[in-house]
């Protein structure tokens, strides 16, 4: 079964197709708390909750018409991210300084130098993400990480196309002067 088979049974409550496709965007879904949460438990809490939160409202899912599911269920990630940030702002637990994600492995053909290299850049990177805002960061997460067309970004974020151009333009430009400011990339 395709997606859109998947969605019109779980609409009409076949839990069983909603765990397939659970199991197609669950790693979308982490990735994309992970980059805007900073924190691995707090990712897996906020993926399990936007799931749950997608199961109850699938009814009022509406494809057609460029009516896409990843930007719908990414929409429903960013407002269970933008909630969880919004929480531990008002009741700090932890910081964002931890690594969210975990570089590969060494491969057998880079050196102890370069995968170190690689491990610090993206170190970096990370930081870079967590001082934006979390508009600027969503977009930058869903463009540059996610391949999202504009189209998908301004559905998953509810706002216009230009409003999306001006969040990623801004964005990318906080990140570069981020990463020129540490000494990653030079200006």
């Amino acid at each position: 079964m395709d997606d859109s088979d998947l969605i019109k049974h779980s609409k009409e409550g076949d839990l069983d197709s909603f765990n397939r496709l659970v199991e197609s965007y669950q790693g979308l879904v982490y990735n994309l708390a992970l980059r805007m949460l900073g924190d691995r438990q707090t990712a897996e809490d906020a993926s399990q909750d936007a799931f749950l939160s997608a199961w109850k409202n699938i009814g009022g899912f509406r494809g057609g018409r460029g009516g896409s599911f990843r930007a719908w269920l990414l929409c429903i990630v960013a407002n269970v991210c933008r909630d969880q940030l919004r929480k531990s702002k008002r009741n700090p637990t932890a910081s964002l300084e931890a690594l969210p994600v975990e570089p590969e492995s060494m491969s057998s053909s880079e050196s102890p130098e370069e995968y170190t290299l690689r491990r610090e850049m993206m170190e970096q990177i990370q930081e870079g993400l967590a001082a934006l805002s979390p508009e600027q960061r969503m977009a930058v997460i869903l463009s540059d990480i996610q391949g999202f067309s504009y189209e998908e970004m301004s559905q998953a974020m509810k706002c216009s196309l230009g409003t999306v151009r001006s969040r990623l333009s801004r964005g990318r430009a906080r990140l570069r002067d981020y990463l020129v400011q540490k000494g990653t990339f030079s200006p």
